[in-house]
This record gives C-alpha cells, sequence and structure tokens, in this order.
C-alpha cells in the first residue's frame, strides 16, 4: 500500500506534516510493501501545474493520503479516483513517521464533508 501525505520539504520521514494540503511545497510517498520513500514537488495548480493534487497523487499509485485537514473538493477528487483519505493530523511539528504511526494505531477519522476544512467551501 502507497500512503501519501502533503509535506514541507524533502527530509523523507523526518519530514514536518503541511497544515494547507493543495499548497503543500511537497508531497511524501511511501511505500508500506518495500518501505522505498519518494518526496515529490507539488506541481498542482496551486504552483503553476495543470493536474490537481488529488490526480498527481493517483498518478502515482497512492492507495491512501493523510492529512491534517483538506476541502470537500479534494476529498470528492480522491474519492472519484479511489484513494481513501484520512483526517487528523496536528501539523505542529508532525512528521511522516507520526502521520503513518497514527494511522496505522486508527487514530485519523475518513475524510468526509462533515469533517472538511471550512475555509475551503466553494
Amino acid at each position: 500500500m502507497k500512503i501519501g501525505v502533503p509535506t514541507m520539504g524533502n527530509r523523507g520521514l523526518e519530514e514536518t506534516v503541511s497544515e494547507h494540503f493543495g499548497r503543500a511545497p511537497t508531497f511524501t510517498i511511501v511505500d508500506m510493501r518495500t518501505n522505498e520513500v519518494e518526496v515529490l514537488p507539488n506541481t498542482g495548480e496551486h504552483f503553476g501545474g495543470f493536474k490537481v493534487a488529488p490526480e498527481i497523487l493517483a498518478e502515482e499509485g497512492v492507495e491512501v493520503m493523510l492529512c491534517s485537514g483538506l476541502g470537500p473538493r479534494a476529498i470528492s477528487m480522491f474519492e472519484q479516483f479511489g484513494v481513501e483519505v484520512y483526517v487528523g493530523l496536528d501539523p505542529s511539528g508532525t512528521t511522516v513517521s507520526d502521520a503513518i504511526r497514527a494511522f496505522q494505531a486508527g487514530l485519523l477519522q475518513e475524510a468526509s464533508d462533515k469533517n472538511a476544512c471550512e475555509m475551503h467551501r466553494h
């Protein structure tokens, strides 16, 4: 299973989780089968690209996305691409390793319209 996390930079498992999904500078992808870690720059719309972040991550084979929060549009897009999304990460100092442990421990909530970020309702 490939897990994606919006991140602030290139430090792999030790990188800090980004508070804002769509504007995260990078996405860290961890292949739980092989323990391979890949860091992708965010080339989505917010950074001048032509694709949206959920599409980019789905094309990379991400099956589960872990976030502090995200808007309803992103949640809907991930659903269309068959990617499960979980929210509830504390972005203040949480690393990719912390995020994966929280997911494995069942501490995150599945993303829905009810727990989508209020500021992204447009």
